[in-house]
């Protein structure tokens, strides 16, 4: 259960970057570019372009708008470019989040030079670089990959595996080393203060596992609105 709950924070960090590891009823089809000059969806549905001003083009032929498909149109890419940034930020400051709770629990538990601490410090970066393959941060913008979505999660979960196996190795160790020049029972004083940091673990993975699980409804009712919104755009101009 410790390996498990240390795991839980770390995976669900890379889930709710790709839909919140929340079983979705829309997946998304399109790549999303997001720039100052427009928004492009290029995917399984086309290619859409839209300018802040409402104009557009489908598939490559710029499209004469009325009044209500071009106030559509404004409000479609406005809505996309808040809602895919909220996405983003609100993955990445659960990432962050879960880094500081356990690595404070770590410092508190095994110490503050436990390698525990690197190794999730290693994590954390490797972590965001896979969520970075989802939405893609730029300097002009964010890309959203969909295709993405699947590898890493199934990436994600060996990252999580491979760095979880090597922290709870280093506990052991850590705590081994501590409980032979502590006198007693060596073997007593590893089992305690093993379960002392599961029990601080498991207690933090249940105050968070509550607002991940928040957070890939909110996302998936967003994926949700957005794909009504597209839908209602392109079936306007066909």
């Amino acid at each position: 259960m410790f390996k498990q709950a240390l795991a839980g924070i770390g995976l669900m960090a890379v889930a709710v970057s790709a839909q919140a590891d929340y079983q979705c009823s829309v997946n998304p089809q399109d790549d999303v570019v997001i720039n100052p000059q427009s928004v492009q969806l290029t995917g399984k549905n086309g290619n859409l372009i839209i300018a802040p001003d409402g104009s557009v083009q489908f598939n490559g032929v710029a499209k004469s708008l009325t009044a209500a498909q071009r106030q559509q149109a404004i409000t479609y890419q406005q809505t996309l470019r808040s809602d895919l940034s909220w996405i983003n930020n609100g993955a990445r400051q659960r990432v962050d989040r879960g880094r500081v709770a356990l690595d404070r629990i770590i410092a508190r538990e095994v110490g503050e030079n436990s390698k525990m601490r690197s190794r999730l410090t290693q994590l954390d970066s490797q972590l965001k670089k896979q969520m970075n393959r989802i939405i893609e941060q730029r300097s002009d913008g964010l890309t959203f990959h969909y295709q993405a979505i699947n590898q890493v999660r199934n990436d994600g979960q060996q990252l999580v595996n491979q760095a979880m196996g090597a922290i709870l190795q280093d506990s052991i160790n850590e705590m081994g080393a501590k409980a032979m020049s502590g006198g007693g029972n060596p073997l007593q004083n590893v089992l305690g203060s093993l379960g002392g940091l599961q029990t601080a673990i498991q207690s933090e993975w249940k105050n968070q596992q509550t607002d991940f699980q928040t957070f890939g409804r909110d996302v998936c009712q967003k994926v949700v609105t957005l794909e009504g919104q597209r839908k209602a755009l392109v079936s306007s101009l066909k």
